[in-house]
């Protein structure tokens, strides 16, 4: 199985997040993680990356997929950063689905999938 470096963005260390879930699941497949979001903490060894007033998030070149886990009204201030890091794909789960950012991201030739992470990992579908 190929590893599909993933970007969660919306991270979070709590366990009964779905974020934390796909974390933890991705891990388990041995694909690699980056943890963005704005909740301190740390997920299976990887220092979550937060947005800091004074500092911008170091911008990844190497992932293929970015699993988003911010809901629509707060991803606009997420948009640049997920089209500078020009992920192969991005997987709009349930309660993210944003056809503005959709609309950005297939214009960047990025593919766009609306589906549940955890499910993809599941059935053999990620």
């Amino acid at each position: 199985m190929e590893n599909k470096k993933t970007l969660i963005l919306g991270a979070t260390p709590n366990p009964t997040r779905y974020a934390y879930l796909a974390a933890e699941r991705l891990t388990n497949r041995n694909h690699d993680i980056v943890p963005v979001g704005i909740k301190k903490g740390e997920l299976f060894g990887q220092e979550i990356e937060q947005q800091l007033e004074n500092k911008s998030l170091p911008i990844h070149t190497d992932i293929d997929t970015i699993t988003l886990y911010v809901g629509v009204r707060n991803q606009p201030e997420w948009y640049n950063y997920i089209l500078q890091t020009k992920p192969k794909r991005i997987i709009f789960n349930p309660g993210t689905e944003n056809p503005e950012l959709m609309k950005k991201a297939r214009a960047e030739g990025i593919e766009v999938e609306v589906a549940c992470t955890l499910v993809m990992l599941n059935t053999g579908q990620y």
